[in-house]
């Protein structure tokens, strides 16, 4: 039998992860939330560029609350930026596994734990009252600053300090609400520093749910995460997908986030956003790395990404049948055996 899959959010993300269950074999779409009006209505396919579906989209969370489901991907744009009730997603989440549905979500809770025993408790009761299972994912976090540390250190005798990069270029990125919205970027620095305070918390909250779960995976204990953010201004005028990026505005910003550990950084996650690589020079190349420091030393670099919102999204469709399988509950990565593309391999 087919797994059914709701699809929740459809931006560029959310479309991806449509498009591959429409066509992986093992998935069956059971339905799809949209926000856009525009949307509510629409064949699913249609969105994508696929054949009719025979499923149309809608935007009334409670009608997806009562579909008969194995599985939600649960891909929105953040509620903690994009609306006054920061709590939004944990809500939906908590609906959605005590409706008895499972929830693979790309909007965090890569680690809940992270944010105390409030939090679990509350996840943990919802997967209990519906006999369901969560789990959060997505390319970072959710595999390059959390999965590839934990499985490099896995050649190391000692471990003294991981470094995790990534740079991604948003040249084609055609989202304006991530890109102007979300990032910052097109705007001037006094628009960004006003704008960018709550994906500031966002952005910490985050990358400390990988800081806290390599370093307890490792049996580290982490005292306090350090943060810092710089940007870069334009030099010149250019285009890219998501608008025009002026001379002097917003193209390029840098995050840097530390686990400290009796003083020092035990763990480092830096990460690029760049509007257009060709016009941002500073800072790193696109790509990811993790460096570990200990015996021996270990790097790893990812050069090419072809387009990162695909890997995030197919990341979470590739635990579909892990995270249907494992027992209720919470299911971090620690807790899941290797997800592989199943289903995604196409011979002739």
């Amino acid at each position: 039998m087919p797994f059914r899959v709701i699809q929740w959010a459809t931006g560029a993300m959310g479309r991806f992860a449509l498009h591959s269950v429409l066509t992986r074999p093992g998935l069956e779409l059971a339905g799809v939330l949209v926000r856009d009006p525009a949307k509510t209505g629409r064949d699913a396919g249609e969105l994508v560029g696929l054949p009719h579906a025979g499923v149309a989209c809608t935007s009334d969370p409670a009608a997806v609350l009562a579909m008969d489901a194995d599985v939600v991907l649960h891909m929105p744009l953040p509620a903690a930026y994009f609306g006054p009730n920061r709590a939004a997603d944990v809500e939906n989440i908590c609906a959605l596994l005590a409706s008895g549905k499972n929830v693979i979500t790309t909007a965090g809770l890569v680690y809940p734990r992270s944010y105390g025993r409030g939090v679990v408790e509350r996840l943990e009761a919802a997967c209990a009252a519906g006999g369901a299972t969560l789990h959060g994912t997505g390319i970072n976090p959710g595999f390059m600053s959390d999965f590839l540390p934990l499985a490099l250190s896995g050649l190391c005798d000692r471990v003294d300090h991981v470094y995790v990069r990534e740079c991604s270029d948003l040249r084609g990125h055609p989202s304006r609400k991530v890109v102007r919205d979300l990032m910052g970027f097109t705007r001037t620095a006094e628009e960004y520093a006003a704008r960018v305070r709550p994906y500031r918390a966002f952005q910490r909250s985050l990358f400390g749910e990988s800081l806290q779960m390599v370093a307890d995976a490792l049996g580290v204990r982490l005292d306090d995460v350090d943060e810092r953010d710089e940007f870069e201004l334009a030099t010149t005028e250019f285009e890219i997908a998501a608008g025009t990026v002026r001379k002097g505005t917003v193209c390029g910003s840098r995050w840097v986030f530390s686990g400290v550990a009796r003083g020092r950084p035990f763990m480092t996650v830096e990460v690029v956003f760049k509007a257009d690589a060709a016009q941002v020079p500073r800072w790193a190349e696109p790509g990811f790395s993790v460096h570990i420091q200990g015996v021996p030393r270990l790097t790893l670099a990812v050069q090419e990404v072809s387009h990162g919102l695909a890997p995030a999204a197919v990341h979470a469709v590739n635990a579909i049948p892990a995270v249907c399988a494992a027992p209720p509950g919470i299911r971090t990565l620690l807790d899941l055996p290797l997800i592989v593309p199943r289903g995604a391999v196409r011979l002739s």
